[in-house]
C-alpha cells in the first residue's frame, strides 16, 4: 500500500516515529463577533497553533467545521496550524440577518476571520459552497494561497445539482423547502446522501438557504469560475467522488494543470464516504506544495 503515492506522506510520518497511536493535538474552540456590512454575525470556530503554513477548511452547504475535526488524527499533518469555522447561518455560527448570507458575504467573512487569526498565507481546503468561497477568496489575492484543494466546489453551471433546486423546486416557505430538499437528497442513489440529509435541519438555518443557493447559481452560470480556477497560480487539486466522474470539465482541468483526485466509493461527500482517502490526498498536496514539488 505504501507504494501508492496517495499514502506516501502518511507512511513516511509513521516510519519516522509517528504512527496511528501518536498523541492527538486538540483543536481549541473560539467565537468571533463580526459585523459584515450592516449584519452582525458571531463565528464559531476551531483552531490550533503549530509550525508551517496553516491549513484553512471551508465547509459546504449544510455541513459544519466538524467535517474536518479529524485533522487531529492525521499523522502526516501533525503540528500543522489549523483553522475551521462554521459559516454564518450554519452550525454554531449565528447571523442577525440570515437572508444576507450570499457567497460574496461568506468571502468577506473568510477575510475577516483570517485577519483575526493573523493568518496571511495558507493552504485552503473547500468543499462545495466552501470550495466556491475559497475560489473567490483566492481569486481576490492569489499570492496568499499555498495550495488549493477544491472538493467539488462550483466551477460550472452543472455543479448546481443541489443549489439550483431553489429554482426547480421553489417553495415560499423556507422551512418547507429545506424539508423537501432533505427528502430528495436523502432518497438519492448517491453515497453519503442519507447521512448528509439527516443532519440538515440541525446544521443550517432555513432562512439562509435562498440567498446562499441563488448566489451559487448566479456565480456558476455567469461568474466564469472555471477560468478563474485555472488561472490561480498555486498548486491546485480538484477532488470528486467516483460517482461524479462524468463531470464534463474534468478534462479541461487536467489540461490546465489541475491535479485530479477521484475518491472511491464516494459522490459529493468524501468526508462522509471515504475520509481516509480524502485525508491522504490532502496531506499529499500540502506537503508537495510546501516542498515546491
Amino acid at each position: 500500500m505504501t507504494d501508492n503515492p496517495v499514502f506516501a506522506v502518511a507512511a513516511k510520518a509513521e516510519a519516522a516515529g509517528g504512527g496511528p497511536m501518536s498523541p492527538v493535538r486538540k483543536l481549541e474552540r473560539f467565537t468571533l463577533p463580526l459585523t459584515i456590512g450592516a449584519t452582525r454575525v458571531e463565528v464559531s470556530g476551531l483552531h490550533r497553533g503549530g509550525s508551517g503554513t496553516p491549513l484553512v477548511f471551508l465547509h459546504g452547504f449544510g455541513s459544519t467545521k466538524e467535517d474536518y475535526a479529524d485533522v487531529v488524527q492525521q499523522t502526516a499533518l501533525a503540528d500543522r496550524p489549523v483553522l475551521a469555522y462554521d459559516a454564518p447561518g450554519c452550525g454554531a455560527s449565528t447571523c442577525a440577518d440570515p437572508g444576507a448570507v450570499s457567497i460574496p458575504f461568506l468571502v468577506s467573512v473568510a477575510e475577516r476571520v483570517l485577519e483575526a487569526r493573523e493568518i496571511d498565507r495558507f493552504h485552503v481546503v473547500g468543499h462545495s459552497m466552501g470550495g466556491l468561497t475559497a475560489l473567490l477568496l483566492a481569486d481576490g489575492d492569489p499570492g496568499r494561497v499555498a495550495s488549493f484543494t477544491n472538493i467539488e466546489g462550483n466551477v460550472a453551471p452543472e455543479d448546481c445539482f443541489l443549489s439550483r433546486q431553489i429554482v426547480t423546486h421553489s417553495q415560499d416557505d423556507p422551512d418547507e423547502f429545506l424539508a423537501r430538499f432533505a427528502e430528495r437528497v436523502g432518497g438519492s442513489r448517491f453515497h453519503g446522501g442519507a447521512l448528509y440529509a439527516s443532519n440538515l435541519p440541525h446544521k443550517v438555518r432555513a432562512a439562509a438557504v435562498r440567498a446562499i443557493f441563488e448566489s451559487m447559481v448566479d456565480l456558476s452560470d455567469h461568474g466564469k469560475l472555471l477560468d478563474r480556477f485555472l488561472g490561480l497560480p498555486a498548486p491546485k487539486m480538484f477532488m470528486y467522488g467516483e460517482q461524479n466522474s462524468t463531470l464534463s470539465y474534468l478534462p479541461a482541468l487536467a489540461d490546465g494543470g489541475v491535479e485530479l483526485a477521484e475518491i472511491e466509493h464516494c459522490a459529493h461527500f468524501p468526508m462522509y464516504s471515504n475520509p481516509p482517502q480524502m485525508w491522504a490526498r490532502i496531506a499529499d498536496i500540502v506537503h508537495r506544495a510546501d516542498a515546491g514539488a
